[in-house]
């Protein structure tokens, strides 16, 4: 019998949203997608399916998305009025959590909750009166939940255990390439580069962080181009509010807009020598213990990553002896690293991140099958116990659980 996911996101145009619900696809289950559509973004498309809209929520605007959420509770047996039980409810991020808990009650009890939080809001981390009312909210909504998807170790080990106060098995799912074909093996193809050609450096996906976007700046400005800025994705213009008349003034830098996960990723990152993976949004907190996307999209198709000591992308490529770390994000370090670059010392660094197994950096269609059957069992066993043994991959593994 095919398993009936509904998965309850935050942003319908989420580039990860879409990975997530082909990941599902890809592994056998059937997925009904409802959630909130965050401004003017268009929607991620999904052959086949049709999002249900559960309103409109503003980037960065906490209280207007808390307003759009309770709205949505009240609404929701409505809006779900025509979607059959499903067997399994995933929430991705705390709002959908509250809704998912309300969406049980429409369906009249029983239907299991997985709780998918990749990122730790800064609000949760606070040691204020705000910061314990959310932390007891997700708590307090996570009691019904069978189980915690997270994408990173450092959340477990800085926030989930410590001051979650859920308790909840934990199923480690990395934000790693969704690759389906067999093609998919193959190693990264060799770069082929000219002595004197600039240097380009990558930074796709989410573009968040306004030090990211200086720091690069200077480096092209002060190396006259002989490094480029290549920049892809969705910028958070919450964050970036004069991101487009900063791209427009700098003559090292291009922002060549969004891009299709996975379908784009070869070309763009062939395009580029280095991606960028450092990120200062949240610093010392949500941004330090992240293994982002663009880690594991650049690092498959041959980009060599560029990481800060520190942080939990750091110690991934320093335990595997790949990729370039900055001793400390003084803007002079990142320009003495292109100072002493050279052809040479490049294909080094490139063969470090090629010679590594793509399975490090890929969900094949063989993991997709392994998390659906791993969601299975929480819909034959709604007393939350998490007893059934799964296949085990470099994909994802149980954590066991928080306590």
């Amino acid at each position: 019998m095919t398993l009936h996911v509904l998965y309850l996101v935050h942003d319908l145009a989420d580039p990860a949203v879409r990975r997530r619900v082909l990941m599902l696809s890809a592994g056998g289950a059937r997925v009904t997608l409802a959630g909130f559509r965050r401004g003017d973004n268009a929607l991620a498309a999904v052959e086949g399916l049709r999002p249900i809209e559960l309103g409109v929520t503003a980037d960065g605007r906490f209280a207007q998305r808390l307003g759009a959420v309770g709205k949505a509770c009240i609404s929701i047996s409505r809006e779900l009025r025509d979607v059959a039980r499903p067997d399994v409810i995933i929430a991705r991020n705390l709002e959908m959590l509250a809704v998912a808990n309300r969406a049980v009650t429409a369906f009249g009890g029983r239907v299991p909750i997985v709780y998918e939080s990749l990122d730790i809001h800064r609000l949760l981390l606070r040691g204020d009166f705000v910061g314990r009312v959310l932390r007891g909210a997700e708590a307090r909504l996570g009691r019904k939940a069978k189980l915690l998807i997270t994408s990173s170790p450092a959340f477990v080990e800085n926030y989930f255990r410590p001051l979650s106060g859920l308790d909840l098995p934990v199923l480690l799912l990395q934000n790693q390439v969704l690759a389906l074909g067999e093609e998919d093996d193959a190693p990264p193809p060799a770069r082929q580069r000219r002595k004197g050609d600039p240097w380009r450096v990558g930074w796709f996906g989410a573009l968040r962080c306004s030090r990211s976007l200086a720091m690069l700046s200077t480096l092209s400005r002060v190396t006259s181009g002989r490094v480029e800025i290549v920049l892809r994705g969705r910028p958070a213009r919450s964050e970036l509010k004069d991101f487009d008349d900063v791209v427009a003034a700098e003559p090292y830098m291009t922002f060549e807009g969004p891009y299709r996960n996975p379908e784009d990723l070869p070309a763009i990152y062939a395009g580029v020598d280095f991606v960028w993976t450092i990120d200062f949004f949240e610093e010392g907190q949500n941004s330090t213990w992240l293994l982002p996307n663009r880690l594991y999209e650049g690092c498959r198709h041959g980009a060599v990553p560029i990481a800060l000591a520190g942080t939990e992308t750091a110690h991934f490529l320093e335990d595997r002896k790949i990729g370039l770390v900055l001793p400390d994000a003084d803007g002079s370090r990142l320009q003495e690293l292109f100072e002493g670059m050279d052809e040479e010392s490049y294909r080094h660094a490139f063969e470090a991140v090629a010679k590594q197994h793509p399975s490090l950096w890929s969900v094949r269609r063989d993991d997709c099958e392994a998390f659906v059957r791993r969601l299975a069992t929480l819909s034959t066993n709604t007393d939350g116990a998490a007893t059934v043994a799964v296949t085990r991959s470099p994909t994802y593994r149980d954590q066991g659980g928080l306590s």
